[in-house]
């Protein structure tokens, strides 16, 4: 290998430094969550006695909906992070997740797919608890989102069930 060839893929690999800030990024986006759901806290608690059923039960929604979006950017930004940059030196730690340094890009993928179904299921949730608001068009819009968001899911499975088995061969 030439000189240059060498320092092309050092600097190449020390690239993927660049992807650091990205996942770091994510971190800071769980905090603004935070403050959304702590604000989305206080509605609740503040209608505690004056809101409807239904208000109360999106208000919920949207917490729990809060809290998967800040679960699935914290598995995106560590998993990101040890695939793509580096290992982190936390092993050792008794609160390190079990599933830190196991998932993998396909593991990612599967996961990401996952959460936003799930995602989509809450916000539809919330769309068929507040219907009388929504007009059909909009709740049909909704539901064929979800489905499309469960089909994406399933083919992904299937692709890498696929994928997998041809490993194995």
């Amino acid at each position: 290998m030439s000189k240059l060839e060498i320092a092309l893929e050092h600097l190449l690999f020390r690239s993927r430094w660049l992807l650091a800030p990205f996942f770091f990024g994510l971190m800071l986006a769980v905090l603004a969550l935070l403050v959304k759901f702590f604000k989305e806290l206080f509605y609740l608690l503040s209608g505690i006695f004056s809101d409807t059923p239904e208000e109360s039960i999106v208000s919920i929604l949207t917490l729990v909906d809060s809290a998967l979006l800040a679960s699935l950017l914290l598995i995106i930004a560590f998993s990101g992070y040890e695939n793509f940059v580096s290992k982190m030196s936390v092993d050792d730690h008794e609160d390190r997740p079990a599933w830190m340094g196991k998932v993998g890009f396909a593991d990612l993928k599967l996961k990401l797919i996952g959460a936003i179904v799930a995602i989509s299921a809450v916000e539809l949730l919330k769309a068929f608890v507040a219907a009388g608001e929504l007009s059909s068009n909009v709740l049909g819009w909704k539901v064929g989102i979800h489905l499309t968001f469960v089909v994406s899911g399933v083919l992904f499975a299937i692709t890498d069930a696929i994928a997998d088995r041809q490993k194995k061969h």
